[in-house]
């Protein structure tokens, strides 16, 4: 149990401040020439359980096996991350009105690209903290 807690908190470490920095500085203006009417301010709690409830899913669903490597974490940390940002955003192009493509792919690629780099930097921190048994 120990070792999960370590892999969960090394994995949200790792995948918070490069979501913050893509969303806060690098894509910024992309996101707010595209889509930037339907954009507010930013609600904490939702932000804050979004990231809970996700890294919990990359646990589950990526790394968290004991028989995990960081080669199966990469590409299954690639998968899960375009088939989670492919959900919201073609949800979003289907409901929302000005919804665009380019939002649409740019947002896939960096969630296909952070989940990954995420879950397999988590697992590489962890195992070195926490070597499995």
């Amino acid at each position: 149990m120990k070792r999960y807690a370590i892999l969960y908190v090394t994995t949200f470490v790792v995948m918070l401040p490069l979501d913050l920095l893509f969303l806060g500085i690098v894509a910024k203006g992309f996101f707010t020439s595209q889509v930037g009417d339907m954009l507010g301010e930013v609600r904490i709690a939702p932000a804050i359980l979004f990231y809970c409830l996700y890294i919990a899913g990359m646990l589950i669903f990526v790394s968290g096996s004991p028989d995990t490597t960081w080669r199966s974490t990469l590409l299954y940390g690639a998968q899960f991350g375009f088939f989670c940002y492919a959900t919201f955003e073609l949800t979003s192009l289907s409901l929302l009105k000005h919804w665009t493509w380019p939002v649409v792919v740019v947002d896939i690629a960096w969630g296909t690209f952070v989940t990954a780099t995420a879950s397999t930097l988590g697992l590489l921190i962890a195992n070195w903290l926490a070597p499995k048994v």
